[in-house]
């Protein structure tokens, strides 16, 4: 198992819809821990990269509904 976390910017704030939605993106079998951060508009995903790639997890958000904009790369 390897854990790896990526952080993406998001545009706007999440609807009622897509935060249910990405409840169900947290029970997906190899995502572990999602984090926001709504003051600076960034979502941070801790994942198993030895069950998905990282356009993976963004097209995971995506999905559910997360206006994502740019990958933050790590400092």
């Amino acid at each position: 198992m390897t854990q790896i976390e990526v952080a993406y910017r998001y545009a706007a704030r999440p609807t009622e819809a897509a935060l249910r939605a990405l409840d169900n993106v947290r029970e997906v079998y190899g995502i572990r821990r999602l984090r926001f951060d709504e003051k600076e508009q960034i979502v941070r995903v801790e994942y198993d990269a030895s069950r998905f790639k990282e356009p993976v997890v963004a097209n995971l958000l995506r999905g559910a509904g997360l206006d994502i904009r740019e990958k933050l790369i790590p400092a």
